[in-house]
């Protein structure tokens, strides 16, 4: 067992490890969750004793980082980096690690059926709900759904392995766990509360009652950022440790996470690490997802297109900084309710975040998953513009911008690698559809993104139509140049 990162130029756990209780069960062990849950939980254990640790569990993919994580007695380090200074941190909160398809369904659900585990908590991004982003309803006729319900036993989805692991407590007479999303949707809680009991229902009505009233789905909003980890990554993490670490992850140095005060079998003191705790999270949910999310997808899709391979490329651009701030504050604010809250304050602040030049946040990393992410990060804002009577060119911008991006060739005629689990229904219809207007109306037909309503509005599919044929003719940097002046 490798412990040299207990030597790193970093901060390192000063707790007894061995004391540390796995009652925190983490699906998803991927980059952001090692730079935001389990830096609350490592801090709490360094600065005021707590013995929460965490189980680490990947249902599918990412084998290496489990693999990686065991090698190194559960240990790896995270770089908080800025253009000015560099603060690592080796996290030591980690008591066990499961990767199903190496270790088993059966050591997944073992894990899962210890008596001190009081919290289910998940990153597995907005596809792994098997839901419709249009809707927020379970994709019954989802694969992985309709294989997991034949096999209820033998699950590879989450909802599957959450649901299998809740009969199994139920009919063993142990208490309920909460079940925590931390993925970046609105009113995640609910989400997650509507996927899991959906699925229970269509496998068994009792089992499904026991979860409805033993059960707590807290919703949660989670802000950090955290680009995918590359070899330049490793190799500048090591230089500030000094200690080679495959699972290593660099973030920025902001950090918040906003939790629906609602457990059923106790929780850390996340508080005392810079948590808040709170009874509605919706309105920070929002928010973010609007302001930073949202912004963050429009730079990604339109910086893309314009040859720009990091947000902070983007940053760069006049242009691009006044559009993203006018999506934000213009458009997007005006959607939200946040009493107390400067607005104008945070999409400044969101801004020098983008800045962070030591920050490699790549748009096309940002672009994955659109079909997932454009529901709530633009849509539902789209939506309140057309109840209100208000404009959304920017808006609109950006959802043209997905378009022309998914049409899988960049302004150059390079092709694009489209990472989206719709990948095949996109290709069908692009190439089906006639370059410019007819592509629109081919895209907005995908009712799990777009609903049936937008299709049917003809002020938006003229907003979204002249916004795409703008990106054709002048391409992206003129047409942002353009987009205010009008």
């Amino acid at each position: 067992m490798d412990t040299k990162l207990l030597a790193a130029n970093a901060i390192v756990p000063q707790y007894d490890r061995s004391k540390l209780v796995p009652r925190l069960v983490h699906l998803g062990f991927g980059a952001f969750h090692r730079a935001h849950q389990a830096i609350y939980a490592d801090i709490l254990a360094q600065e005021h004793g707590s013995d929460w640790g965490y189980c680490e569990i990947n249902l599918i993919g990412g084998e290496q980082q489990i693999a990686d994580l065991k090698q190194q007695d559960m240990l790896y380090s995270v770089a908080e980096m800025s253009a000015d200074a560099w603060r690592c941190r080796v996290v030591g909160i980690v008591k066990q690690a499961l990767h199903a398809q190496v270790d088993g369904l059966d050591a997944v659900f073992q894990a899962l059926a210890q008596p001190e585990v009081a919290i289910v908590s998940m990153t597995i991004t907005e596809k792994g709900y098997c839901h419709s982003p249009a809707t927020g309803q379970l994709q019954l006729d989802h694969p992985l759904i309709v294989r997991d319900l034949a096999n209820p036993h033998y699950p590879q989805s989450a909802v599957g392995v959450i649901v299998a692991a809740l009969a199994q407590r139920k009919a063993a007479g142990q208490p309920a766990f909460s079940v925590m999303s931390c993925d970046n949707m609105p009113e995640n809680g609910h989400v997650t509360r509507n996927v899991i009991t959906t699925y229970a229902k269509a496998l068994d009505p009792a089992l499904a009652a026991w979860i409805e009233t033993h059960v707590t789905f807290p919703s949660t909003m989670v802000d950090r950022i955290v680009p995918a980890v590359t070899p330049d990554t490793l190799a500048l993490v090591a230089q500030q440790t000094g200690v080679q670490d495959p699972a290593a992850v660099a973030c920025e140095p902001f950090r918040q996470w906003v939790i629906e005060d609602n457990f059923v079998a106790g929780r850390p003191a996340w508080e005392q690490a810079g948590a808040e705790l709170v009874s509605d999270v919706l309105p920070f949910e929002e928010m973010k997802l609007r302001m930073l999310n949202g912004s963050h997808s429009f730079l990604a899709y339109l910086g893309y297109l314009a040859g720009y391979q990091h947000i902070s490329d983007c940053m760069q651009d006049e242009h691009y900084v006044n559009a993203a701030r006018h999506l934000m504050l213009a458009e997007q604010a005006p959607t939200l309710n946040t009493p107390g809250t400067d607005l104008e304050k945070y999409a400044d602040s969101l801004l020098a975040r983008y800045r962070n030049t030591a920050l490699k946040h790549r748009t096309w990393q940002i672009a994955m998953d659109g079909t997932q992410k454009l529901p709530q990060r633009m849509l539902d804002s789209v939506r309140w513009h057309l109840a209100n009577g208000s404009d959304f060119d920017c808006l609109a911008l950006g959802v043209a911008g997905w378009m022309r991006y998914v049409g899988g060739k960049d302004e150059q005629g390079q092709p694009i690698d489209i990472s989206d689990p719709l990948r095949e229904e996109i290709a069908q219809r692009v190439a089906n559809s006639a370059e410019g207007e007819a592509r629109v109306m081919a895209l907005l037909q995908m009712t799990s993104v777009f609903g049936r309503d937008l299709p049917d509005n003809q002020r938006f599919v003229e907003l979204v139509t002249h916004a795409y044929l703008a990106l054709l003719a002048r391409g992206a940097k003129a047409t942002m140049a353009r987009v205010l002046a009008r």
